[in-house]
């Protein structure tokens, strides 16, 4: 599964900026960066709107990323998750029509 941080790692780098120029062009704590960036934090939906700005990503690509992760984080590790999954789809798409 791609995570968010690894693709904002990756989109840094390709810019060639240093952890400290992108986390102020980000306007974002350079120790709370790093830890975006390892997977180790959560960034706010509010980052996730940073990101697509500074590093010119598509918003909804982010988006979509962002709260897979959450949604993986939930569920992810539990017995029924799968199952817990499919009926919100059901119910995602019931709320669509």
């Amino acid at each position: 599964m791609l995570k968010l941080g690894s693709l904002i790692r990756k989109e840094r780098e390709k810019r060639k900026l240093l952890l400290r120029e992108a986390s102020a062009l980000l306007e974002i704590d350079q120790a709370i960066l790093s830890k975006i960036e390892r997977n180790d934090r959560k960034a706010t939906k509010e980052q996730v709107f940073k990101f697509s700005n500074i590093y010119k990503i598509d918003k909804e690509k982010l988006l979509t990323i962002w709260l897979a992760d959450k949604i993986y984080g939930l569920v992810g590790k539990e017995e029924l998750g799968l199952k817990a999954l499919k009926v919100a789809e059901k119910e995602l798409k019931y709320q669509k029509v």
